[in-house]
């Protein structure tokens, strides 16, 4: 299975620069994954499709304002950080650019010296570990000096920062929001409960190796990098009842989805617990837990795209891919949502 095998042509106007005043008015492309069939709806009918006894599934991560622009210390040389991973209280793994300028021991200031940085190890993979210094809580300065790490795709600036953050959000640590949650109010969420659908939170702290383009030919050879995930007792009870009782698992997002596939037992059953997960998703996968799959439009040829042909096919995701461009859909982060589901029916 060839990288080239998941390209699509987008005209880049369709990529979305600003998110949606109401963010449940995004619009909805509801493909069959078995079929192909598809239904165009708007977000907010993702109530139609559900059913009393299905379980909804949530990634609460927060997005931390993890983009630093500083200068090197012995230069004056303009650098930019990107938080990745918090390794140790103060070291975090960092992409850095320019790369070049910031070898082994350089050191970095940002704002007025209210945080500076050491470059204490540069990685295989080139990025690097870096040592925070500064005075007071480090979250607290992060807010204050950082900004929202908005994909490089999207050049408009983001007005209000908590539109990159679902409703939902609670724990801090990811570098890049579950956009595919961005659809949805508080008010719609309580709807979906007061259906009879329960709502279980998983939280998966987004990296940036979910979203880096395949350069390998081959899509077996491709090797994602680890992200941090967390499932709780409680949220592993909601989704093993909801399955013996035959109800169905509705991911939102591809990070719910590789969290619940990381913890599944051969029979579809999940275990609470916490690590690190490298799962990588694509055609050929037996899906273990998920039943259905909320997600947004993704970038040719990505790992993401690769996920949702496993759950729906190849040919049925492309067509539906080419249905959105011809249709004027929105894509990417701040665009429009896709619903793969085993049945069109309608409430």
């Amino acid at each position: 299975m060839k990288t080239s095998d998941f390209t699509f042509d987008l005209p880049e106007e369709l990529i979305a620069q600003d998110p949606l005043e109401d963010r449940s008015s995004s619009r909805l492309l509801v493909l069959h994954k078995e079929t192909g069939e598809i239904r165009h709806r708007v977000f907010r009918d993702i109530r139609r499709f559900l059913r009393p006894g299905d379980c909804l599934v949530i990634n609460d991560t927060k997005v931390i304002p993890a983009r630093l622009i500083g200068s090197k210390k012995d230069t004056g040389a303009r650098i930019e950080f990107l938080l990745l991973k918090r390794r140790d209280k103060d070291v975090w793994e960092t992409l850095v650019r320019p790369g070049r300028k910031c070898r082994e021991g350089a050191e970095v200031v940002f704002g007025n010296g209210d945080l500076e940085a050491r470059v204490t190890e540069v990685l295989p993979d080139g990025n690097r570990l870096v040592a925070f210094s500064y005075e007071g809580i480090f979250e607290e300065v992060l807010d204050r000096l950082g900004q929202m790490p908005l994909p490089p795709y999207i050049t408009h600036e983001l007005k209000d920062k908590d539109r990159y953050q679902t409703v939902y959000a609670r724990y801090e640590g990811s570098a890049a929001a579950p956009t595919a949650g961005l659809h949805f109010t508080r008010e719609l969420l309580e709807q979906i409960e007061a259906m009879g659908v329960r709502i279980a939170r998983v939280t998966l702290h987004v990296g940036l190796g979910t979203f880096r383009p395949v350069k390998v030919e081959d899509v077996a050879d491709h090797h994602m990098h680890s992200e941090f995930y967390m499932v709780s007792e409680e949220a592993a009870r909601l989704i093993n009842e909801t399955k013996q009782a035959g109800g169905r698992i509705i991911s939102v997002g591809t990070t719910s989805t590789r969290t619940l596939e990381s913890v599944a037992l051969p029979d579809g059953m999940v275990v609470p617990g916490s690590g690190n997960t490298e799962i990588f998703i694509y055609p050929g996968y037996t899906f273990k837990v998920i039943d259905g799959l909320i997600t947004n439009f993704h970038l040719p040829e990505s790992t993401l795209l690769m996920l949702v042909s496993a759950l729906a096919g190849k040919d049925h995701i492309l067509a539906a891919y080419r249905e959105a461009v011809k249709m004027r859909y929105r894509f990417f982060s701040f665009g429009d949502a896709m619903f793969i589901t085993d049945d069109l029916e309608e409430m």
